[in-house]
């Protein structure tokens, strides 16, 4: 019974691929192409295994960030758990000498971090979901007042300062997801950038401590994690290619499928073109460095600059450059002028965003917000 059915099935799926004939027509001639259903089921076959492949693959990538992100997350709350009244109330009672102390190593971390990282400290800090100690801090305040009134000015300075570590938590946090938002909206991984952020670094090990036992507060730890996260968000950003290259009058052409400027057949734009007179400044549209100078066909005298993680812009059709290959610039920095060398009809910038050296439109780049 059971070989019938497979037989049946067999059947039914060799009638689904019945053989087909096409004919082409070519100088007077008629040639003719028969597919035979073995041909199509096996090229059916290999399509559908592709297909699911490439499911399983997406599947597994997704997978795995999600679970990163999940355990980075629960490591985060686990690190920002609130110290408790009680035992704060035990350190006061070992000395009020001791809690200066503290509170002096504290401050000496708050400025360090701020310096290093925000620069200037904003006026308004946000409000967010960051563990709100606010509560916890004026019981402690309450206690060690009853039971050390001359201690009670120090307590409310650290519950002021706690305070103002959590709103900062909160600032540096929707700081790194502002700048997360527009690095995935050009097509990038985030976290594929922060990890780039942290290649190359080293020197000698110095900690930041908060207590005099060497202890770090979890709230430190949480607003240094924050602080670590907003600057390598920021500096992919400053990376990614949203500076306008040159002071021009409009696009002449755009990206894509366009009729050629010279033969008037279809054929593939692989950047932007931008009018405008001869010898106006070009400037880099992100921070990064000169990769190549020189002439490329079809492109005239040109210059590329590496950006990092695959990213690279290109500039042609340029009438002069003194980029040396190696500097490192910044975004909006000069790096040529604007001519009409290569396969060009009249002075111009022809402008390149390239992912490991494949053409991408460079509108949503141009476009993204810092």
């Amino acid at each position: 019974m059971s070989t019938l059915k497979l037989s049946e099935a067999l059947a039914r799926i060799r009638s689904l691929f019945p053989e087909r004939e096409f004919f082409m027509r070519s100088h007077g001639q008629v040639r003719f192409i028969r597919l035979s259903p073995r041909l199509q089921m096996s090229v059916t076959g290999g399509v559908a295994a592709a297909v699911l492949m490439w499911l399983g693959m997406m599947t597994a990538t997704l997978v795995s960030q999600y679970s990163s992100a999940q355990d980075h997350a629960a490591l985060l709350e686990r690190e920002a758990a609130v110290a408790s009244a009680e035992s704060r109330v035990q350190k006061y009672r070992g000395g009020i000498e001791g809690v200066a102390d503290d509170l002096a190593r504290r401050q000496d971390f708050i400025e360090k971090a701020i310096e290093g990282t925000i620069g200037e400290l904003p006026k308004d800090l946000p409000q967010g979901t960051v563990s709100d100690s606010s509560a916890e801090a004026e019981k402690t305040v309450r206690k060690i007042s009853m039971e050390l009134p001359e201690a009670r000015r120090l307590a409310q300075i650290e519950a002021r300062q706690l305070a103002f570590i959590e709103r900062l938590t909160r600032f540096a946090d929707a700081r790194a997801s502002a700048a997360e938002t527009s690095i995935r909206r050009v097509g990038l991984n985030p976290a594929m950038l922060r990890n780039a952020a942290a290649e190359g670094q080293g020197g000698p090990l110095i900690r930041l401590f908060t207590g005099r036992d060497e202890s770090l507060d979890p709230r430190f730890a949480r607003l240094g994690a924050s602080l670590e996260r907003m600057a390598a968000m920021e500096k992919g950003l400053a990376r990614i290619p949203n500076t306008l290259p040159a002071r021009l009058e409009y696009i002449s052409s755009g990206f894509g499928y366009r009729s050629d400027p010279f033969n008037g057949g279809a054929a593939f734009h692989a950047g932007l073109d931008f009018r405008g007179p001869m010898g106006a400044p070009i400037y880099s549209a992100a921070a990064g460095t000169i990769s190549f100078v020189g002439v490329k066909q079809g492109y005239g005298r040109c210059v590329e600059v590496a950006h990092g993680n695959g990213l690279m812009t290109r500039y042609a059709h340029m009438s002069y450059t003194d980029a040396r290959v190696g500097e490192k610039i910044d975004a909006g920095a000069e790096i040529g002028k604007i001519g009409s060398s290569g396969r060009s009809t009249g002075p111009h910038l022809h402008f390149e965003v390239r992912i490991n050296d494949r053409p991408v439109n460079p509108r949503p780049f141009l476009e993204a917000t810092r």
